[in-house]
């Protein structure tokens, strides 16, 4: 499941996910809430949170995603990660030269500041 974070400004979004993320959940939540940010900003920060109960993406989820950054891959002006998920972590560190923007990864702990550093200008 997938959360909005909501109280960011313009031109920032912010998703938390939760126990097991779908396909479902990129087209209902994620897929909406960016285009609709795209469609008033030309560059967009994305700030995503795994919680304490994400348990992973489907296969679907993860084609999406990668759908969602091919289309707007010059639109991403900054990105955050938090997580403390191991494989994810791992994962996402190994694949980091291919994000088309400034990127961080941040464990839970430091969520206020991956926030603060979504935020800066």
């Amino acid at each position: 499941m997938i959360a909005q974070i909501e109280g960011l400004p313009a031109g920032t979004v912010g998703f938390r996910a939760h126990g097991q993320v779908t396909a479902a959940d990129y087209e209902n939540v994620i897929v909406p809430d960016v285009e609709a940010a795209f469609a008033l900003n030309r560059k967009l920060r994305l700030l995503y949170v795994t919680a304490e109960d994400f348990t992973g993406f489907d296969p679907g989820a993860m084609w999406d995603d990668a759908k969602m950054g091919a289309r707007h891959f010059s639109g991403w002006d900054r990105v955050a990660l938090v997580t403390d998920v191991p494989w994810l972590r791992m994962t996402v560190t190994a694949f980091s030269f291919a994000i088309p923007a400034q990127f961080r990864l941040f464990r839970a702990a430091e969520l206020d500041e991956a926030t603060n550093w979504i935020l800066a200008s």
